[in-house]
């Protein structure tokens, strides 16, 4: 009787690995399918860039000093020569004012000495003495004068300060920028493309712009420039990007980059994720078919097919990459899968 018992539980817990192993193998994996759509194949090329002003500059010192005036002018328009900032001058104001009186001194000197020499009590050589002694003083301040203009910081050119970076107390550095001033209008894009791209950029193409500023909304562009020269270390071409005037972009931000290669309308089109090289999984009844499709452009969301499926066809997508050819699987609709 024990025996008769023990064989009943065995069968039963065989009975129950099997319902098992049909339950969540035999039946297969879950996949997600989508069937293929119509719509605007496009090849891109990926850039990343930022927004900018055509025509901007940077404002800097050029020497090492400490801020003692700035302009609250962030956001407001000024003209060329505008003061932006002041530095320090006391140092250098000293030294002016020590060889404007060495030049005064030089200047009684010569004069003294033009009136020996017009009696005969000097020579000549002596009132070249003179002269070259005042010439290089005159040389010296000349010089501090020119100094002495790098301590006012001004607009080179009539815009918008768009951003101040620096505070009255500051110590500044030479080539440290303490303002960006631009025009507000019109705008480009700055941006990047990776040296094996670049040969099938143009002039006059169009770029897609996505940023996180706003989600799901078509901003457009046309390249305008492509520099001749790349960059050998990071291996990437800046190309320019002019913006229309209605541009929701603004200065400053980053976007990326897509300029349209090649466009074909009415397309059939899937995922970029349910194509591997040139293979598609297509589910039929319960099994998921391996299948060898002519693909045409290739985007980064999605791949143009040009034969091999249709519009019913059933499609893997994403691959997974344990999946083979005949395998039996249970196919959820990609837009309800969870």
């Amino acid at each position: 009787m024990l025996t008769t018992r023990r064989m009943i539980a065995a069968g039963l817990l065989t009975a129950a690995v099997a319902a098992v192993w049909w339950l969540w193998i035999g039946r297969g994996p879950i996949v997600t399918v989508v069937s293929p759509t119509r719509g605007t194949a496009a090849e891109i090329v990926y850039a990343t860039g930022a927004v900018e002003p055509v025509r901007w500059a940077k404002v800097t010192s050029l020497i090492r000093q400490r801020i003692v005036e700035i302009c609250d002018c962030e956001g407001r328009m000024v003209k060329r020569g505008d003061v932006l900032a002041r530095l320090d001058e006391k140092e250098i104001r000293a030294q002016l004012h020590e060889l404007r009186a060495r030049e005064d001194f030089a200047l009684r000197e010569m004069a003294r000495v033009n009136e020996l020499v017009g009696r005969g009590a000097a020579t000549t050589q002596a009132q070249e003495r003179a002269s070259t002694e005042l010439r290089q003083i005159q040389g010296l301040l000349s010089v501090q004068m020119e100094r002495l203009d790098q301590y006012t910081i001004t607009s080179p050119i009539d815009g918008l300060v768009l951003r101040k970076d620096g505070y009255v107390g500051e110590i500044v550095e030479p080539g440290q920028i303490l303002f960006r001033v631009g025009v507000p209008k019109p705008l480009e894009v700055n941006a990047e493309v990776n040296e094996e791209d670049i040969p099938r950029v143009q002039v006059g193409q169009t770029v897609l712009f996505r940023t996180d500023a706003f989600p799901g909304r078509r901003i457009e562009g046309k390249v305008r420039e492509i520099t001749p020269m790349g960059d050998p270390i990071a291996k990437t071409y800046r190309i320019r990007i002019d913006l229309p005037d209605d541009t929701p972009l603004r200065i400053g931000m980053s976007v990326e980059a897509n300029v349209i290669v090649r466009e074909k309308e009415n397309a059939l089109l899937v995922p970029a994720d349910a194509v591997r090289g040139s293979t598609v999984y297509v589910v039929d009844g319960r099994r998921a078919i391996r299948r060898e499709v002519e693909i045409g452009i290739r985007g980064t969301r999605a791949v143009e097919v040009l034969s091999g499926l249709t519009e019913q066809d059933r499609v893997v997508s994403p691959i997974d990459a344990n999946l083979k050819d005949g395998q039996r699987v249970r196919p959820v609709d990609k837009a309800v899968a969870p």
